[in-house]
């Protein structure tokens, strides 16, 4: 659903222009330091673009689904590692908050979040829990008027920078299920709380991802999301569909871009007296990424416009994310297929997006959990 047309349109206009004009001329560097300089952070705060998902009540841009993954497909024209930067602002680690918070925690935390003052992280992978996230071993044992926590997590995006964290930890030890894990706000600087070094990584250099380990952590009650036990795993589960169109849009805008510059490597470059583009076997290949875009596209846009219109539906979702991940994974794929040895050098853009994109098929969900979630929709929903 777009809410005023026009206001959408200069919104995207100037998303474009700054990943037009800032982004990309920055993609080298941030490559080569793996951090993002300062002052493109501070631009992307002016922008609104850490609150796109946040409540206008909150200080937000209050974005619909379907503005939301038209914005960031804009975005992800630019090599993904911006994208990150506001990535769990806008997802996962703020979400919790927007839909099962209290009014005094979407109150206190949200206006901060929605200006890129907060950034936050979402504490949910642990060494022995992924796929399986309902396993995790982190606690939060309740001591008099506070919760005690303690355990690690593992690979949690931007938690150097983050303010806040969504950690989820087992608050009831004897319940093995679901129904005994709970979600908190856990403020970074809270005594006992280590982070260790940034992870190296296959792609996405400056997109930083850390180990966490929690001490005797103390959490007042008031930083319980929701104010209840047991519901922390299922606020994770809601976040989960509006996520995974996210990282969706994500893959598309990269699968743009890699179109573009294999376009423009493939008129560029000469073999045999003629423009490489001119070969039909390229050709081929060219025609097979944009088709393959396009339809993840429209199977995008479809499915946030059914999400704006309360009709939930996990299987449409995961399908997707599913596709979308996969399909970017090819169009990388021969983009450095039609640059030839070129695509190999680090000096081309898709060197670079070809590791980047490597990570879509795994996080919000692997490839193999989709196939999961969209074959148990479908028996669910099945009435032959």
């Amino acid at each position: 659903m777009i809410r005023d047309q026009e206001i959408l349109n200069q919104f995207r206009d100037t998303v474009q222009r700054f990943v037009r004009d800032r982004l990309i001329p920055a993609e080298e560097q941030v490559a080569e330091t793996e951090t993002v300089p300062e002052d493109i952070l501070a631009e992307m705060r002016e922008l609104g673009l850490y609150g796109m998902t946040v409540p206008e009540e909150y200080g937000g841009l209050g974005m619909t689904a379907e503005e939301e993954v038209l914005v960031v497909m804009d975005l992800c024209h630019a090599a993904p590692v911006f994208r990150s930067k506001v990535g769990t602002n806008n997802g996962i680690g703020s979400q919790g908050i927007v839909i099962d918070g209290t009014e005094e925690q979407k109150a206190k935390y949200l206006p901060k979040v929605a200006t890129g003052e907060y950034v936050t992280s979402f504490a949910l992978t642990e060494p022995d829990a992924g796929s399986d996230s309902a396993s995790l071993r982190t606690q939060a044992i309740r001591d008099g008027n506070q919760y005690v926590l303690n355990g690690s997590k593992r690979y949690i995006t931007n938690a150097a920078d983050a303010s806040i964290l969504t950690v989820m930890a087992r608050t009831d030890p004897d319940n093995k299920g679901a129904s005994g894990i709970s979600a908190f706000i856990v403020e970074k600087d809270s005594p006992g709380i280590s982070i260790g070094k940034a992870n190296k990584k296959m792609g996405q250099p400056g997109a930083n991802v850390y180990d966490i380990n929690f001490d005797d952590v103390r959490v007042p009650p008031e930083n319980l999301i929701g104010g209840v036990e047991g519901k922390g795993f299922y606020t994770a589960m809601k976040t989960l569909d509006r996520g995974r169109l996210h990282v969706a849009a994500v893959c598309i805008g990269v699968s743009e871009r890699l179109i573009e510059e294999s376009l423009r490597y493939a008129t560029e470059r000469k073999q045999f007296g003629q423009p490489i583009a001119d070969f039909q076997l390229v050709q081929a290949m060219l025609a097979d990424s944009r088709a393959e875009s396009y339809a993840a596209r429209c199977m995008l846009l479809e499915s946030a416009r059914a999400y704006d219109r309360g009709e939930r539906n996990p299987g449409d979702v995961a399908c997707c994310k599913y596709y979308a991940s996969e399909m970017v994974g090819r169009a990388a794929d021969r983009a450095v297929q039609i640059h030839g040895g070129a695509g190999y050098m680090s000096e081309y853009a898709v060197e670079r997006l070809y590791r980047d994109v490597r990570i879509f098929r795994i996080y919000e969900g692997t490839s193999q959990i989709q196939q999961l979630v969209i074959a148990r929709n479908m028996l669910k929903n099945f009435d032959g």
